[in-house]
């Protein structure tokens, strides 16, 4: 009878934390990209691709914890080889309005991205607001549009980092991607 009730405890947490967890993905708009520089590096074009997965769990219907773990990949015609970036954004989100299937919600955290050949590291702490659209029990769009905080990006040498803060609306942060809820 112990491990019986033992047994069904087990199922009864297993069951009731599954239900709090989402995993998914986003892309930014400039994910899989292309882009040409005729006058300025003559004739060298870039072509970026980022990869990142997500997963997250609901703490409670406002807040939720969750982490972003990516890959960025770059690669440049006139250059032999490519360079690839890991990305880690640990976040924090709250849910303020929820009407219907649409809630709207910001995530405060911090974006590390990395590359070792170029060797270069950027962070970001901050908010990014956005949209989630339920549209099933199981599946939510989500988007996030812009970046309200720091970032400061230290490429290889001495005295050459480069720091923004504020507010960011490029198309670097507008992301689009699908949740799926457990």
């Amino acid at each position: 009878m112990k491990k019986f009730l033992m047994t069904i405890a087990a199922a009864f947490v297993a069951v009731s934390m599954s239900a709090q967890v989402y995993v998914g993905g986003s892309v930014s708009v400039n994910a899989f990209s292309s882009q040409k520089f005729a006058a300025t590096h003559a004739d060298q074009s870039e072509t970026t691709f980022k990869i990142l997965p997500e997963i997250g769990y609901n703490l409670n219907e406002e807040w939720a914890i969750g982490t972003v773990i990516g890959y960025e990949n770059n690669k440049w015609d006139r250059i032999e080889g490519s360079e690839s970036a890991f990305t880690f954004n640990p976040y924090a989100r709250y849910t303020f309005l929820k009407s219907g299937k649409v809630s709207l919600f910001v995530d405060g955290g911090v974006d590390f991205t990395t590359a070792s050949k170029a060797d270069w590291t950027r962070l970001g702490i901050g908010l990014k607001p956005g949209l989630a659209v339920s549209l099933s029990d199981n599946i939510s769009f989500v988007s996030h549009v812009g970046f309200v905080g720091y970032k400061v990006t230290n490429p290889d040498g001495d005295d050459n980092n480069t720091s923004k803060v504020g507010v960011d609306l490029s198309g670097e942060n507008l992301t689009f991607g699908l949740y799926f809820n457990f």
